[in-house]
């Protein structure tokens, strides 16, 4: 849908669309969701829910965050919470950042004339507040819409492994305990169905009591979820009588955190077969923390595959892309690349791709210079940056993806089928002689061009570093001998605890020339193959534990005691 099916915003009337963004995994949000936050001026909403949605939103959005930190509320004997505006390009007076509630805020903005996003976890229909401001815009006039999501309370049991109805059709019942009246947990408890219990991790214990005074049997099973669908999920089960016992041995309680929302579900039928449908905290990086060297971009294919195995990547570039410090030599081979010097330009990276895309640009140029010129490509990412630019290349290596697996695909130079015998070759300013070699070797000579230059990148944040050392990552992908380099140089060694993976030997060798245990190799330089391969790692250590009968935890997890006598031998 285009932002011009929402009805048009004027001066005197917005528009409201009450979107519901799931209990927590952003992969939940529904397709119309993902629409309505594209269309949007101003997004309303909790930090944590506003974590799951704003990265679908339109750049120069209005941010607004209702659960501001102490620093930004009232001064004392106003009486009025402060409303905090956390990023965003709106005027003030479109957005006030101090309003009487979020309901006021969402008025004022649609009586702008803008299209405002009230966002709220799970399902706007089961939110006593959203009820209260769609009853507010209706009241005033203000057009308005509802965009239902997954409610936490269904949601959570399915990524649990908890299914809440089998062949049986026993009756599933659900009560919010904050706010339930004895009578209701006198037929919940009369009734023999599932019972799913919105309630807090220190109140849990209570939700319990009232259900076995209720009559329900103290040895009913539960099972109790907190963080559901997200990585930092946790699930424990037990039975109404000894849920407040299990959650103590687990060190959960007394704590902090005791107020986080959980989902309880109790019944006969619900836990049984937990072991067997736990899908998703049984996946084989669940929950680890993997340190990714590379930027944002670079780095995003391989980031949604770590996701897709259960782990939280966290991105740290270590190399930083400059322009050549003599533009002259680039100037003069991408007017021989138009002019027909070339037979063949050779892409040995996406930094050699966005160089030399920069460059076209700035004369005035697109992929239509490359007509009748036979483009490579070293690896699939490459080849994707290239199709990005709109060139699809000639030669990807069909085996290795790197400069020797190229050499093994590319052709001899003919003079008989090739009127020219030169390839542009645009790298960086650190490349190394094996494809320029190989290539003068079948024949071919070369305009090797530094397009770019390498740099070590700014040491990440300080609570980044000490992560890195102090064994706060589970995992580190190790994709060349630079990024071990690099890494070490402005952050540290990360600590023994910390699984080590490299893309090849080489990049192995360079990380025990450094002090670091190499856990994990790739099969094959790839960086799919390299996270493959962590996977499978992951999956392994899994399966020894269960085996032995221990639990399973995260490498970070080990006790920092032990670490440090083990950092010691």
């Amino acid at each position: 849908m285009s932002p011009t099916a929402f009805p048009a915003a004027g001066p005197e009337h917005g528009h409201v669309t009450f979107l519901g963004a799931g209990p927590g995994d952003p992969g939940l949000l529904t397709l119309r969701a993902v629409e309505a936050l594209s269309s949007a001026d101003v997004l309303v909403a909790e930090h944590e829910v506003l974590d799951v949605i704003r990265t679908h939103a339109r750049q120069g959005v209005s941010v607004v965050q209702t659960d501001a930190d102490p620093s930004s509320v009232s001064p004392p004997g106003t009486g009025t919470p402060q409303l905090t505006v956390v990023d965003g390009t709106s005027t003030p007076a479109a957005v006030p950042a101090a309003a009487r509630d979020a309901a006021h805020l969402v008025m004022e903005a649609a009586r702008g004339g803008r299209r405002v996003v009230r966002a709220v976890s799970g399902d706007p229909g089961l939110d006593t507040y959203a009820a209260e401001e769609m009853l507010a815009c209706a009241a005033a006039g203000v057009p308005f819409e509802v965009v239902p999501g997954v409610a936490a309370a269904v949601g959570v049991p399915a990524y649990a492994g908890v299914p809440l109805r089998d062949a049986d059709g026993a009756d599933v019942r659900f009560v919010d305990a904050r706010t339930a009246s004895d009578r209701c947990w006198t037929e919940v408890g009369a009734s023999d169905g599932t019972v799913v219990v919105s309630t807090t991790l220190d109140s849990v214990a209570a939700a319990a009591g009232e259900l076995v005074s209720a009559g329900r049997k103290p040895d009913t099973p539960l099972t109790v979820t907190v963080a559901g669908t997200t990585t930092r999920q946790r699930t424990w089960t037990a039975t109404l009588g000894t849920i407040a016992q299990t959650l103590k041995q687990a060190k959960v309680l007394p704590s902090p955190d005791g107020g986080r929302p959980v989902i309880a579900v109790v019944g006969e039928r619900s836990a049984a077969r937990r072991d067997q449908l736990s899908w998703f905290e049984s996946k084989p990086l669940f929950g680890w923390k993997v340190l990714v060297p590379r930027t944002k971009e670079q780095a995003a294919s391989l980031s949604d595959q770590l996701r897709s195995y259960g782990a939280v990547p966290h991105e740290v570039p270590t190399i930083a892309v400059e322009p050549p410090r003599t533009p002259q030599q680039m100037e003069r081979a991408v007017k021989g690349l138009v002019t027909g010097r070339y037979e063949w330009i050779a892409f040995t990276s996406v930094n050699a791709v966005k160089a030399v895309r920069e460059k076209f640009e700035e004369y005035g140029l697109d992929a239509r210079a490359f007509a009748g010129i036979k483009v490579a490509a070293v690896g699939e990412q490459t080849a994707k940056a290239l199709v990005a630019f709109g060139v699809k290349p000639d030669l990807v290596p069909s085996g290795e993806q790197s400069a020797a697996g190229l050499l093994e695909d590319w052709p001899p130079y003919d003079p008989v089928f090739d009127p020219i015998d030169r390839v542009f070759l645009p790298r960086a300013d650190i490349a190394t002689e094996t494809l320029v070699a190989g290539l003068i070797e079948l024949g071919w000579e070369v305009d090797d061009v530094t397009a770019y230059r390498t740099v070590r990148a700014s040491p990440p944040p300080a609570e980044t570093r000490e992560a890195i050392k102090g064994g706060g990552f589970d995992a580190v992908l190790f994709t060349s001998s630079s990024t071990v380099r690099n890494l070490v140089g402005i952050a540290g060694k990360p600590h023994n605890v910390t699984v080590i993976a490299c893309i090849g030997p080489a990049t192995a060798k360079t990380a025990e020339e450094h002090g670091l245990r190499v856990d994990v190799m790739a099969p094959e330089p790839s960086v799919h193959k390299l996270a493959e391969a962590l996977a499978d790692f992951g999956m392994k250590r899994r399966a020894s534990a269960l085996e032995a009968g221990d639990p399973v935890t995260r490498p970070s997890e080990r006790r920092p005691g032990a670490r440090r006598r083990r950092s010691t031998t």
